[in-house]
């Protein structure tokens, strides 16, 4: 049995304000013409990246730049979470607005 994550634990129980999204995509790929499947939002600073089967997984070389440790959908209806460090997965978390959007945003 693993670990309990304890960045996962912080995320769902310890959140007392939303995290701004950078933007309404995967900010390289906007920025760089790419295209992305679904998107990711770093609860740490907000950076909206794309998600593991999009061409570039910008999400997760956002962590790999900054160790920012956990990310939740950013798809309308999902409010699960994951943690890189420890690999774990998050069914549910507490959900601020504007943390998950109304519609999915499609590249351009």
């Amino acid at each position: 049995m693993k670990k309990a994550c304890s960045h996962l634990e912080a995320t769902a129980h310890h959140r007392t304000a939303s995290t701004h999204p950078s933007g309404h995509g995967c900010v390289e790929c906007l920025k760089d013409g790419g295209e992305w499947v679904h998107l990711r939002l770093c609860l740490t600073c907000g950076h909206v990246g794309c998600c593991d089967d999009s061409p570039s997984r910008h999400a997760t070389g956002h962590f790999h730049a900054s160790s920012h440790p956990v990310i939740k959908s950013f798809e309308p209806g999902e409010d699960w979470a994951w943690c890189f460090v420890d690999e774990q997965l998050l069914e549910r978390i507490p959900t601020f607005p504007g943390e998950s959007p109304s519609a999915h945003y499609s590249a351009p």
